[in-house]
């Protein structure tokens, strides 16, 4: 049953299910137990970008005003 629970975790993560609602559907009260239970996909964390990454960093200060 433990496996049938990992794989289904899985398969709604790579799909980009929330993991909140992954939660309820596998019926865990507390949000750590199912991440025992899922694993994130390779895929899926190659993804996944750093909010830095997001930033325009501009090289060149502006000139004063």
């Amino acid at each position: 049953m433990h496996t049938i629970c990992h794989s289904f975790a899985t398969h709604l993560l790579e799909q980009r299910i929330d993991i909140s609602v992954i939660q309820v559907l596998l019926g865990y009260a507390k949000l750590n137990t199912i991440a025992l239970y899922s694993q994130v996909a390779t895929r899926t964390l190659r993804e996944v970008r750093s909010p830095l990454d997001n930033l325009k960093l501009n090289s060149k200060p502006k000139p004063p005003s």
